[in-house]
C-alpha cells in the first residue's frame, strides 16, 4: 500500500491529541466551559483539514482550509485565556507551539492555493 504523508494532516492529529489531553486536565480542575470550547475548536481544525483532502474543487479546498484557519485562531484565543488566567493550569506551552506551527503550514497552503487558483483562472482565457 502506498501512503502519502501529509504534513498538515499529521500535525493536526498531533495537536488534537494534545488538546484532548489538556482538556482532560482542565476538566479535572473543574474548568468545563473553557475545556469544551477549546476541545471543539482544537479538534475541528483537523476535521476541516481532513475534509479538504476530498474537496470537490480547488475553491472547495480553499474554503475548507479557511475554516481550519478560523478554528486555529479560535484555539489560539482559548489557549491565550488559559495562559493569562491565574486559575488555569499552564501546561500549554507545547500546545501553543504546535498550534503556531500548524498555523504556519495552513497559511502557506492557503496562500499557495489561492495563487494557484488565480493562475488557473488566468490561463483559461
Amino acid at each position: 500500500m502506498f501512503v502519502i504523508k501529509n504534513n498538515a494532516v499529521e500535525k493536526s492529529i498531533e495537536l488534537a491529541l494534545l488538546i484532548i489531553k489538556y482538556c482532560e486536565q482542565l476538566e479535572k480542575n473543574i474548568k468545563f466551559l473553557i475545556s469544551n470550547q477549546l476541545l471543539k475548536a482544537g479538534t475541528s481544525i483537523g476535521a476541516s483539514i481532513h475534509e479538504a483532502q476530498n474537496a470537490e474543487s480547488k475553491a472547495d479546498f480553499i474554503h475548507k482550509i479557511k475554516i481550519a484557519t478560523k478554528e486555529l485562531e479560535e484555539t489560539k484565543y482559548w489557549l491565550l485565556l488559559c495562559k493569562k488566567s491565574n486559575s488555569y493550569p499552564d501546561d500549554n506551552l507545547q500546545l501553543t507551539e504546535k498550534t503556531n506551527e500548524l498555523g504556519l503550514i495552513l497559511y502557506k497552503i492557503l496562500s499557495t492555493s489561492i495563487k494557484s487558483k488565480k493562475m488557473d483562472n488566468l490561463t483559461r482565457y
